[in-house]
């Protein structure tokens, strides 16, 4: 299937947030992590938690997976198709919950362990940075150490990713590679070569479009993003249309009172001229005393 989208919620879920593949979810996030074969994760166990809407009909929701890793590492795997601007709020604010729900009440802190964020983005959102993977820890300002590792939260930004050499591929490069939807079946081969657990996924993408009703409903949810998508381009569009229209509105009437204010004070400058009386001229235009007697001295100067 040509533009297969393979960070929709539902096929990702099946992808990696089910324990029949967490083969390939250890191997994502190894290769996110930069693990190596001595200190990677070997066992996962999946926590189940809801989606959260996005949208009032719910048609659209954040993805996340969340997982205990072997040595009792938090994780979070969040996907998010549609631009955001309070990511790293957001972020931030659901590593806090993940990082205190490991202890009940009276529970001592040394059992805390360390909780990592992942947000797996098909937008662009850290401006200022080149590079699409980006790690964020808690650092002193001045000697850059770290207070604690016990807080990890990661960016990836697929559309700043570019496979430089296939020949030297990493892990995390092969599953952004897969991700991104910028590579060929053919490319996909060659990357498992590498990294095999990318020709089991591509496999298991085989099996779920060829499954009839996992296809409908993975249409269903495309469908329901780009209508999301053309929503809020008809309400952007709607919205500077009605702003462009009340600001000529203001603009008239701000001219006109201007005009009208410009007519008053070139009367009562004649009617000085003429030698009437501040009264008259009050009674006349609308102007008090002071704003006449400051046209007055306007004139003589």
């Amino acid at each position: 299937m040509e533009n297969f989208n393979r960070l929709n919620d539902l096929y990702f879920k099946k992808l990696l947030g089910d324990k029949k593949r967490k083969n390939l979810t250890l191997s994502f996030l190894n290769g996110i992590l930069n693990k190596d074969d001595k200190n990677c994760f070997t066992d996962i166990s999946f926590l189940d938690k809801d989606n959260e809407p996005l949208t009032l009909d719910g048609k659209l929701s954040k993805l996340d997976i969340r997982a205990d890793l072997n040595d009792g590492t938090q994780v979070d795997i969040e996907v998010q198709v549609c631009p955001f601007k309070l990511m790293a709020e957001r972020s931030l604010y659901y590593w806090s919950k993940m990082y205190s729900e490991q202890l009940e009440k009276g529970a001592e802190y040394k059992k805390l362990k360390k909780a990592i964020a992942i947000n797996l983005l098909a937008f662009d959102y850290l401006e200022d940075e080149q590079d699409w993977h980006n790690i964020y820890n808690l650092l002193n300002e001045k000697s850059h150490k770290k207070l604690t590792d016990h807080i990890e939260i990661h960016f990836l930004e697929l559309p700043k990713f570019t496979l430089k050499d296939m020949r030297k591929i990493r892990a995390s490069e092969a599953w952004i590679a897969y991700f991104s939807g910028k590579y060929s079946k053919k490319e996909l081969e060659e990357i498992a070569m590498t990294t095999p657990a990318i020709k089991e996924a591509v496999e298991f993408e085989d099996t779920f479009l060829q499954d009839k009703i996992e296809r409908r409903a993975y249409e269903q949810r495309e469908k329901a993003i780009r209508d999301y998508y053309s929503y809020m381009s008809a309400f952007k569009e709607e919205g500077l249309q009605q702003g462009l229209q009340e600001g000529l509105q203001q603009g008239l009437q701000r001219g006109l009172q201007q005009g009208l204010q410009e007519g008053i004070r070139k009367v009562a400058i004649n009617l000085l001229k003429a030698n009437m009386s501040i009264d008259f001229i009050s009674q006349n235009t609308g102007l008090n005393e002071q704003e006449i007697l400051h046209l007055q001295q306007l004139i003589t100067k």
